[in-house]
């Protein structure tokens, strides 16, 4: 057991200085199997710690129910193992380019904007939270002979509100919890984000991809006392659907890390290891520059960063150059890289053998149909992830108007009398085709992701402003939404009627089998297909889109095994006419 505190200048262990070098990587991006050779990668770049948020969202996706806050634990035994620490943040926001900045959705349905506030119902929802996650790091922390030496309060606050009152009351929440280890804050190196996030008596530290020595002297002016640290060194970024594929050349990340460290800071690297937001987990963000109302922009499946360990946990170019900057402030030799993972041992091709309707899917596995005056929401309908099919009758007869869905989020695919008529979204929320009534009109609105970071987080999603049919609002509309962890077991397969392969494109689950000989780490290839997301085995590989700029979906090699595998494709959009030879494994 040792004793991990924060000096005048310097973080010390037992009273002696020290440096921490650390690196994030998310447990809940990386397959449990794969966390060992992870955490050796970090070692062998010469980091001597890990940072991990907590997805609130992914443990508790209803209310009461939660499932397993053990991995936290499991994640920081591993670290242990490894020979790091750790520093924990448990928000209740994380941001992290996830779902929601991990907030369940069926908290911010009832908050609102009281979210993140002192408001006492949002805080009981929190401490109820926290009272069954935080045994698991108070056990684990250093001074009781484990890895843990930070915990961070919330996360980036400064750059969403000023409520003092909130923060103290979440340090006080941990503390009382029994975290002991020093707390912290982390936020953009400008006057009002340090503070509005930082706490009294508690260590605040700085983010940043650029001119450290411009940001800490920011950090100097705030808060006279304490390390130098930066909690987020951005040494690459994340990608958006549609958009540019976004790299960080290597020379020049490591030339601002020397920096950091030449400022006699600590670091911690966002991120050492990106790894994959499986199970349709990405978040979203808002254009429009610094205040982040614009556009929707949602976030690509891949989670690589373009981080000096990339997706399929390989060294990079950045990992060497890193790992020349880190030695030169390590305590002795640097161990070798480990042994690299099994991969595929040849490229085979998915054969699909089986389709079921959209339609089908939604009466299978779907929540129960809502019927009311207006569409509700994804909230109200209790789904986090997926899809809701809203119907709504146009009486007649009646001439051909506009039909306009106001407030759609994000993405509405619709049908007049079973035939396909167009595509709504933000900004097109106006059918191009006329209707007459009478006439059944649905709508299939699928989210891509709640936002993640800024003032338009915990917005609702789904049809949030009516359906309107000229000027006239349309009521009696009956809604089923679709969660996608739904279709995260197939155990239940025979829960809905598979047809022959339609031949036609149409949208549907898809389930096919691939031959696996040699199983170890691959992607999958989907040439042709629209939207949707893709099980293999159970395992929810995250959405795939056409518009890329992802192109294929990571599968870990502990998710394949030798022989047959099952393969499900939930299609969205429209798959190939051809679909033979359209899914392919390969290796990494």
């Amino acid at each position: 057991m040792s004793e991990f505190t924060v000096g005048d200048a310097d973080f010390l262990l037992d009273g002696r200085p020290v440096r921490v070098l650390s690196g994030a990587l998310h447990y809940f991006r990386v397959h449990e199997e794969q966390w060992g050779h992870r955490l050796a990668l970090l070692r062998a770049m010469g980091l001597n710690c890990v940072e991990t948020y907590v997805p609130w969202n992914l443990h508790e996706p209803r209310p009461g129910e939660v499932r397993d806050v053990a991995a936290v634990g499991r994640f920081l035994d591993a670290a242990h193992a490894a020979g790091l620490w750790a520093i924990v943040r448990p928000g209740p926001y994380i941001c992290a380019e996830w779902e929601n900045g991990g907030l369940p959705h069926w908290v911010t349905g009832e908050s609102g904007r009281r979210a993140r506030t002192r408001d006492a119902g949002f805080l009981a929802r929190v401490e109820g939270w926290f009272g069954r996650l935080l045994p698991e790091v108070v056990s684990r922390q250093v001074d009781r002979g484990g890895p843990v030496i930070l915990v961070q309060v919330e996360n980036e606050y400064g750059s969403y509100g000023s409520d003092a009152r909130y923060l103290e009351r979440l340090a006080q929440v941990l503390r009382e919890a029994g975290v002991t280890v020093p707390l912290c804050t982390s936020d953009g190196p400008e006057g009002q984000m340090l503070s509005g996030g930082s706490v009294p008596g508690v260590l605040a530290t700085v983010n940043f991809g650029s001119h450290a020595r411009e940001a800490f002297g920011a950090l100097r002016r705030f808060r006279s006392w304490g390390p130098l640290m930066c909690m987020e060194f951005w040494c690459g970024w994340f990608d958006h659907w549609g958009g540019e594929h976004v790299v960080r050349e290597a020379g020049d990340a490591a030339r601002v890390l020397r920096e950091i460290l030449e400022c006699g800071a600590s670091v911690n690297l966002y991120m050492a290891h990106g790894g994959t937001s499986f199970g349709g987990w990405a978040g979203a963000n808002r254009g429009g520059g610094a205040r982040h109302e614009g556009p929707l922009e949602p976030d690509v499946t891949s989670y690589d960063y373009d981080a000096p360990i990339d997706e399929y946990g390989r060294p990079t170019e950045k990992f060497w150059r890193f790992r020349e900057v880190l030695a030169g402030f390590a305590e002795g030799p640097l161990p070798q890289p480990p042994p690299a993972p099994a991969v595929l041992g040849a490229a085979a091709g998915v054969v699909l053998s089986g389709w079921a309707a959209l339609d089908g899917v939604v009466e299978a596995w779907g929540g129960p149909e809502v019927g009311g005056p207006v569409p509700p929401t994804f909230e109200e309908l209790d789904v986090d992830r997926g899809v809701v099919r809203y119907v709504v009758d146009v009486p007649g007869p009646r001439g051909a108007y506009p039909l306009v869905a106001r407030g759609v989020r994000d993405l509405a695919v619709v049908y007049v009398d079973g035939v396909r008529a167009g595509v709504l979204g933000e900004g097109e929320d106006t059918l191009g085709v006329p209707v007459a009534g009478h006439a059944r009109v649905e709508l299939w609105v699928e989210s891509l992701g709640r936002v993640n970071y800024g003032p338009r987080g915990g917005e609702a999603k789904g049809i949030t402003g009516g359906l309107l049919h000229e000027r006239q609002f349309l009521h009696g509309v009956r809604a089923r939404g679709l969660r996608l962890d739904a279709l995260e077991s197939v155990a239940d397969v025979d829960a809905v009627a598979v047809r022959a392969l339609p031949g036609d494109g149409s949208r549907g689950l898809y389930r096919g089998a691939v031959e696996v000989r040699g199983a170890g780490d691959a992607r999958l290839e989907l040439p042709g297909w629209g939207r949707g997301f893709v099980w293999v085995n159970g395992f929810a590989l995250g959405r795939y889109w056409s518009v890329g700029p992802q192109r294929s979906l990571y599968v870990p090699g502990p998710v394949l095994r030798e022989g047959g595998n099952e393969v499900w494709l939930l299609e969205l959009d429209g798959a190939p006419v051809e679909v033979g030879g359209s899914l392919v494994l390969r290796p990494v």
